[in-house]
């Protein structure tokens, strides 16, 4: 099984969010759409903080009362409000009025993650189910920030593609909640230069060598 993969943030993200909101309560569907409008949302506020897009007509922070993107309701998951409605197939996010389609958020999937899609979406699956509903609410948003393909800063990063590796990814199962944030420190372990890294209550999870060597575990 592969442990690390080379992919963009933006899919990473949209399955991410759809796992979440299925571990939230949301039916496949429903969470596909939820999971492509985060990334979408995600990747416009990105984008108008370098610059690259112009400033946003709708609110940034908060429910807003009116953004006009033909929602009834809004649905927060990984701290971002987004716009929600309910059709004759259910709930669905939208975009201009436009409900999200689940088979194009799939066939989007299937085409950026290729065959790494049920091995990433296996991770995320064990992941979101270590914690409970209302544990995953508050924190799924900091839990992706420890696993998310790290980019290049600015705009050089913009559209890249970084390496989204799974091992930390399972050690997270072992954070406590409100002990998700990382330190990591230089360490030597077995005579060789390791990195190891702790949650923010000091516990060590793994350790990762810096040379071309298997990582272990550094708790049970």
């Amino acid at each position: 099984m592969a442990k690390s993969i080379l992919v963009n943030r933006a899919p990473v993200l949209t399955l991410w969010g759809a796992v979440v909101a299925e571990r939230l309560g949301f039916d496949r569907e429903a969470a596909l759409s939820l999971g492509k409008c985060l990334s979408g949302l995600n990747a416009q506020a990105k984008g108008r903080s370098l610059g690259i897009f112009g400033p946003s007509k709708a609110v940034e922070r908060g429910v807003p009362k009116k953004a006009g993107l033909g929602e009834e309701f809004w649905v927060e998951v990984c701290g971002r409000p987004l716009p929600a409605k309910t059709t004759e197939d259910g709930i669905f996010m939208v975009i201009n009025d436009k409900p999200i389609d689940d088979d194009a958020v799939r066939e989007y999937l299937e085409q950026k993650l290729d065959e790494d899609l049920q091995t990433i979406r296996n991770a995320f699956d064990e992941l979101a189910a270590f914690f409970t509903p209302e544990d995953l609410r508050s924190h799924a948003c900091s839990l992706y920030e420890q696993f998310r393909p790290q980019m290049p800063p600015g705009r050089t990063g913009w559209g890249a593609k970084g390496q989204l590796d799974l091992e930390p990814i399972r050690s997270l199962r072992q954070a406590r909640p409100g002990c998700l944030r990382w330190h990591a420190r230089r360490i030597t372990y077995g005579g060789e230069s390791a990195i190891q890294r702790t949650d923010s209550c000091n516990e060590p999870h793994a350790t990762w060598f810096t040379a071309s060597t298997a990582a272990s575990t550094s708790r049970p």
